[in-house]
């Protein structure tokens, strides 16, 4: 650290001009104080040499030690009263620059004793002039500069606590950018790989129904049919993500709900597989558990048709008194189960779909080999036709 740093702390060169210019206009004072005809203590050439100290000292440590030139402007009003003038810029730089009350009460008791001078005083008059003039040298600017930091001290705080809630802004801000960004994967993920799991299993059954023509059109049709519609979701979900930008040909539309699972089972039946659905599908939901609903029934049957081909599917839709449930059962795969890619993420992203309804999710193996996976809505985010 270098004697600038030291002494003047964060303090530019016109700063440093600044306490200058002070420095010499406190010692000017001083020295015009000695120059006048009334009779000192010290002699003419001491309060000169005090001046030049004075401006010194004030120059050096107005800011990191005020106390210093205030215990010298004190000294020098003691032995001649016409330089207590110089004691202005020191008060105000004890209370500006100090930031205790003992040594601010202390250091302002001192300096009124040297400028009243008591022992000088022989009547009333003296006295209130003497006490008037202290008023005015030491506790004027004292009160000034205890002002001024402590403006200076709230215009900091101020500044911090914006500096903070800036900062925290842009954590939530980066939150919720997060969040987002997790919630259309999500459901990137749901809808985009069901239909690429029913292009699969189509392209599966092609396979096997080479001999059968019509039978192979119906299959290459629902196969296009489902690369269309994955194509159609995927170019929606992207011209959201993009920032500015607007895609007019995009395909817009509302999210699908409680009233779409027959058409999901419909196209799970084109694309081969055993499909029932049970329940009551008239009644009346949230959009966002119904929405929970069909991404539950859609994951299911996705999994169900990678890792169970063949195996028959029942999907029941429940409303109990007080609750909402989707139970997605799958029985035990017909034949040898292939390796099927999957990321892992399904299932998991489920979960957090039905903690933030404050459901519950269950996905199990059952006994007979096959796989169960209940979702179960809190009631109060469900309303019945009759509401």
């Amino acid at each position: 650290m270098g004697l600038r740093t030291r002494i003047w702390p964060g303090l530019r060169a016109r700063s440093i001009w600044f306490e200058a210019t002070l420095a010499l206009v406190s010692s000017a004072t001083v020295a015009a104080g000695a120059a006048t005809p009334d009779p000192g203590v010290l002699p003419d050439p001491v309060l000169f040499a005090g001046a030049v100290l004075l401006a010194v000292l004030l120059f050096l440590f107005r800011r990191s030690a005020p106390l210093v030139p205030f215990v010298l402007s004190a000294a020098l009003a003691a032995v001649s009263p016409p330089v207590s003038v110089g004691m202005m810029l020191t008060a105000y730089a004890l209370g500006r620059y100090t930031g205790r009350w003992p040594v601010r009460i202390a250091a302002a008791v001192v300096g009124a004793v040297c400028v009243v001078q008591p022992w000088a005083l022989s009547n009333l008059n003296e006295w209130i002039g003497a006490v008037s003039g202290a008023a005015i040298v030491i506790g004027l600017p004292g009160a000034l500069g205890v002002w001024q930091r402590t403006r200076a001290q709230l215009l900091d705080a101020l500044r911090e606590r914006a500096e903070r809630a800036e900062a925290e802004r842009e954590l939530m801000a980066r939150d919720a950018v997060l969040t987002e960004r997790t919630r259309i994967a999500r459901e990137m993920h749901d809808a985009v790989g069901h239909r690429v799991s029913l292009m699969v299993l189509q392209a599966g059954a092609i396979e096997m129904a080479a001999g059968d023509r019509d039978r192979v059109e119906q299959l290459a049709g629902n196969v296009q049919s489902a690369g269309r519609q994955a194509l159609d979701e995927l170019r929606q979900m992207v011209g959201v993500l993009r920032a500015g930008e607007v895609d007019d040909e995009a395909p817009l539309g509302p999210q699908p709900g409680l009233s779409d699972l027959p058409r999901l089972v419909e196209q799970s039946r084109d694309a081969g597989m055993t499909v029932e659905l049970t329940g009551s599908l008239e009644t009346s939901v949230d959009p966002v558990v119904g929405r929970a609903a069909y991404r539950i029934v859609q994951e299911a049957l996705t999994n169900a048709g990678k890792h169970a081909p063949g195996a028959p599917v029942t999907v029941t839709v429940e409303r109990p008194a007080d609750s909402f449930s989707v139970r997605v059962v799958s029985g035990p795969p017909s034949g040898s189960v292939g390796q099927a890619s999957s990321g892992g993420f399904g299932l998991v992203g489920l979960g957090e779909r039905v903690r933030t309804l404050g459901g519950r999710l269950t996905a199990e193996p059952r006994l007979d080999g096959g796989f169960v996976v209940e979702a179960l809505l809190p009631a109060e985010r469900a309303k019945t036709t009759s509401e």
